[in-house]
């Protein structure tokens, strides 16, 4: 097949898209999506999903989890066909790209219309904690990824091995679109600006894992926003929520930013001194105008928890891999 798709072009046609039908969701959602009898919070349960329906009914069940498998099978189908291609890095799209973004899109429009008409997600029948551990052991691959390109700690890399490295990098992709679909089936398409945000950042995931195997998909100027989208998604979440720990979220993550993600733009020293002391001060005056300073004990805990990730699952990979060699011998 000739490859006539531009990624450059495509991405911000992706990107569009993506802005538009978080449009769309919030539009046809207020106009169209039905009233909602929602089961009560269960004090007994940890992270109470709010959305859930009170009666599920078959097809509610059905469609959430018969879209969501066939959705996911689809795309670690063509991801494994990419693979075993030995397709190359190139700037313009293999058939197989053109095939997962055709697929995103479909299932994309396709979870609107469940929501309008069956209105449920997977969130009716597993916890809340699962949808958000499979997006941030999802963010702490990327951090092992991307730390022999711009290393984990002020450029510094972390000793993680090639093999380690060369395993995530091979596998990864079927973990991500997992972690990724499984959140985007999990929430009905719901119009509060936390869901919106979040379905925002998860199309841009979707975009960036449509786009393997070419130039895009590795190009660190794009990467980057795909990366940091979660900001925007858990600040919203929390503040719309009424609890102060938006801040927390902007804070910590402004952090790994700092200590990890604007090393690998290229930026000269001069300019990371630069936005590092512009964030610092403009974190500082956010709390001195909040006005509560105890927020600031907790701006550790997010890049903590984020470092602490990126070591215990190198070692788990790790000792997998010895594992494996002592079995094999």
């Amino acid at each position: 097949m000739q490859r006539t798709f531009n990624t450059n072009k495509t991405l911000w046609v992706g990107i569009a898209f993506s802005f538009a039908f978080v449009v769309l969701i919030k539009v046809a959602g207020d106009l169209w999506l039905p009233p909602r009898d929602f089961a009560a919070d269960n004090p007994d349960v940890m992270m109470w999903y709010l959305w859930q329906l009170r009666e599920p009914s078959f097809w509610s069940r059905f469609t959430a989890w018969g879209f969501y498998a066939v959705h996911q099978l689809s795309i670690w189908y063509l991801i494994w066909r990419a693979q075993t291609g030995k397709l190359k890095y190139t700037n313009a799209l293999h058939w197989e790209n053109v095939a997962a973004l055709a697929v995103n899109a479909f299932f994309i429009c396709v979870h609107l219309l469940q929501s309008l008409v069956w209105y449920d997600g997977l969130a009716q029948d597993v916890p809340e904690w699962t949808s958000q551990a499979s997006v941030a052991l999802m963010l702490f691959v990327i951090l092992m990824i991307e730390n022999s390109r711009r290393g984990l700690v002020f450029g510094y890399k972390a000793p993680l091995g090639e093999d380690v490295t060369r395993m995530v990098r091979k596998y990864h992709g079927y973990y991500f679109s997992w972690a990724i679909l499984y959140t985007f089936w999990y929430h009905p398409m719901e119009t509060t600006l936390g869901h919106l945000a979040g379905f925002l950042y998860m199309f841009l995931l979707m975009l960036q894992g449509s786009l393997f195997f070419t130039r895009a998909h590795v190009n660190p100027r794009w990467t980057i926003w795909a990366e940091i989208s979660v900001v925007g998604h858990a600040v919203m979440v929390a503040y719309v929520a009424g609890h102060m720990g938006w801040a927390m979220f902007l804070a910590g993550f402004t952090g790994v930013f700092l200590i990890t993600q604007m090393h690998g733009l290229g930026f000269s020293r001069a300019t990371r001194w630069v936005i590092g002391i512009a964030c610092i001060a403009a974190l500082a005056g956010l709390f001195a105008y909040i006005g509560d300073i105890s927020l600031m004990q907790r701006i550790p805990l997010i890049p903590f928890i984020q470092y602490l990730g990126v070591l215990v699952i190198g070692l788990v990979l790790w000792l997998m891999l010895q594992l494996a060699r002592l079995i094999s011998k």
